[in-house]
This record gives C-alpha cells, sequence and structure tokens, in this order.
C-alpha cells in the first residue's frame, strides 16, 4: 500500500469527534497551564457524571477542581465548553462497535468477538458519562448530530468488514451489508446501555456477567451473518 493510500485509508477509518470543535480554544502553552486545564477537565467529567448536564453549575466545577472562578475563565468560557473538552478527551474509549478489516489468516468469528468484548469493556467503564450522553442528545440538537454522525462512521466502516466478508464468502451475500451493519451495531449498543446504564436488563439473579454478554451478542452477530466458526 502506498503512502498515500495508506493515509486515506487513515482518514477513512478516524471517526468524526463527538466533541464542538468550534468551542474549544487553543491549548495553554506552559506546562502549569496544561496541568490546570486536565485538572479542570476531570473535575467537570466528575460534576457531570454525578449531577446530571442541567444541574450542573460552574460553581460545583471549580469547587470540584479546587479553583477559583478566575482560573476556570482562564481556560474555559462556559460549561458548553468544557464539556465539550470532556468529551474530546474521553471519546476514544467510547467507542461504537467496531469490526475491523479481517486479515485472509484471522477467525471472522473471533475477531467479532475481540471487537464485542472491547466494546463492552469500554461501555463499563465509562457508563456514566454514557448515560450523561444519553441525556444531553435529548436537549442539544446540534450534540446530537455529531454523536450520530460519529455512530454512523463506525456502522459504515463495520458495513465494508461486512463486504468484504462476502466476497470472500465467509458471509451471507444476500444481506445489504450496511442495513445488517445498522441492525448489528444497534444491537451491541442498545445492550450496553440496558445492561451498564439503566440495568434494564438485567435478569432476576442479576446483571449477566462480561463473558456471557459478550458470548450471546457475538453468537447473535455470527448466526446472522451466517459466519463460519472455527
Amino acid at each position: 500500500m502506498s503512502r498515500s493510500a495508506a493515509a486515506h485509508e487513515g482518514r477513512e477509518n478516524s471517526p468524526p469527534s463527538m466533541a464542538n470543535s468550534a468551542l474549544l480554544r487553543e491549548l495553554p502553552t506552559t506546562e502549569r497551564g496544561l496541568r490546570t486545564r486536565s485538572a479542570l477537565i476531570a473535575a467537570a467529567r466528575t460534576v457531570f457524571e454525578r449531577a446530571g448536564y442541567l444541574d450542573t453549575r460552574l460553581i460545583d466545577i471549580t469547587k470540584q477542581a479546587k479553583c477559583s472562578a478566575g482560573t476556570f475563565y482562564t481556560y474555559f468560557s462556559s460549561k458548553e465548553e468544557i464539556f465539550a473538552a470532556v468529551l474530546e478527551i474521553a471519546q476514544e474509549d467510547m467507542m461504537h462497535p467496531g469490526m475491523p478489516h479481517v486479515a485472509d489468516e484471522d477467525d471472522p468469528a473471533a475477531i467479532v468477538e475481540a471487537s464485542n468484548r472491547a466494546y463492552f469493556e469500554a461501555y463499563r467503564r465509562n457508563a456514566k458519562l454514557m448515560g450523561l450522553l444519553e441525556q444531553v442528545a435529548n436537549i442539544d440538537p446540534e450534540f446530537r448530530k455529531l454523536r450520530q454522525k460519529r455512530a454512523d462512521a463506525f456502522i459504515r466502516r463495520n458495513a465494508r468488514s461486512i463486504a468484504a466478508l462476502q466476497e470472500r464468502g465467509l458471509a451471507d451475500t444476500e444481506v445489504d451489508p450496511l442495513l445488517a451493519s445498522r441492525a448489528l451495531s444497534g444491537m451491541i449498543s442498545r445492550l450496553a446501555f440496558g445492561y451498564y446504564v439503566t440495568g434494564d436488563f438485567a435478569g432476576e439473579a442479576g446483571p449477566v456477567d462480561l463473558d456471557e454478554l459478550t458470548a450471546t451478542a457475538t453468537r447473535l452477530w455470527v448466526n446472522a451473518l451466517r459466519m463460519p466458526r472455527s
């Protein structure tokens, strides 16, 4: 693969940001400034997750960060801006279900299983923030668009992987890859939300453990696409 082709592929695989980058100002130029900004972002995430977006006040963030309002306004102009900064840092650990390109020597079902497990683990780590994102998406149309755009990028990536497997005879050729990707990715994300955010899908004996959740989700994904299993 040429350097230009590799760069193009990298851009294709890079999902858009959920953070409204237009709100963010330039990073501080000093180490002290960077540390203070990072401390404010960490404090803001704690408060957002605890109080919710609507009920979070700037005074709550500065109190959590143990700094003055003047310090806050040195780095951020509003609650909206610091929320965008929280997302910018956290979003790479909150990936939508993704199935990377499957090499010829790889087991496609094992790739799906590993991808699902990594997603559920990330969702569990960030469950409070994922619940917060659902809240913000319901009240902020601009954020809802950014979030959907990012999700669509992962859905298209999965669709390309499914189409490649179809060409190799490793997936059902009678399904539309984009529609299949949208359905399967949606299943995984709602499963994660139901288990780790709302608890709606917990059984009488309590939440299903990660191994069982991953195994069931993977079986449904693999069976839906009629993928071979080693």
